[in-house]
């Protein structure tokens, strides 16, 4: 269905939609810097795995922004409060963790015995930030057309590719931070603080922005 969509599309808009939404994944946001923050502490492959788990939650907005949900949860501020709220609590808590975890290089160890629990906090940071799906339901009926078939559909399809191009995009943020963390593997206990403020910060940037 989704390539079926795709296909409706003129390639003239299509390569248009694909390079604005490369220029927005590549210009740092909240998913960076966690997956970064992630790869800092835990190496190049628990960036890429937080990245990874950053993409998962950014196809469950887009499943939301095409059944309408987003514009639910714009009618109702509350609801929004209530989900950034819980989203800053999140990262304050891996911010406290960081702050106080061991100046071994423990969590690497830990990130190649459990990468799931990796990817389940990427998940868990972009689910707990209501921001993405109003992001979407405000960009992606740019470049919908009533011809092109049903719009939640056109919607699913666009969001899915805008995804995909922001989970690698992402992934490749956090091993880059991932390889400048390995590098300082001698100094854990910095590396862990410095994430540990990236954490704090993202919490503050989610409440207050």
């Amino acid at each position: 269905m989704v390539l079926d969509m795709v296909a409706q599309f003129p390639a003239q808009q299509l390569l248009a939609f694909m390079a604005g939404a490369l220029v927005l994944n590549l210009t740092p946001g909240q998913d960076v810097f966690f997956a970064s923050a992630c790869g800092i502490q835990n190496g190049p492959r628990a960036g890429a795995l937080a990245g990874l788990g950053v993409g998962f939650g950014s196809m469950v907005h887009v499943v939301l922004a095409a059944v309408g949900l987003g514009a639910l949860v714009a009618a109702h501020p509350g609801a929004l409060v209530a989900i950034k709220y819980m989203g800053a609590a999140y990262l304050l808590v891996l911010a406290w963790k960081s702050w106080h975890a061991a100046a071994a290089p423990e969590g690497r160890a830990q990130a190649a015995r459990n990468p799931w629990a990796i990817v389940r906090r990427g998940a868990l940071s972009n689910l707990l930030n209501p921001k993405p799906v109003l992001f979407l339901l405000a960009f992606l009926p740019q470049f919908t057309r009533p011809e092109y078939g049903p719009v939640g559909q056109q919607i699913l399809a666009l969001g899915l590719m805008f995804a995909c191009s922001g989970t690698l995009v992402t992934m490749g943020y956090g091993m880059v931070a991932g390889l400048a963390g390995k590098a300082m593997a001698a100094r854990m206990r910095v590396v862990n603080r410095i994430a540990s403020v990236m954490f704090a910060g993202l919490a503050l940037r989610l409440v207050w922005k």
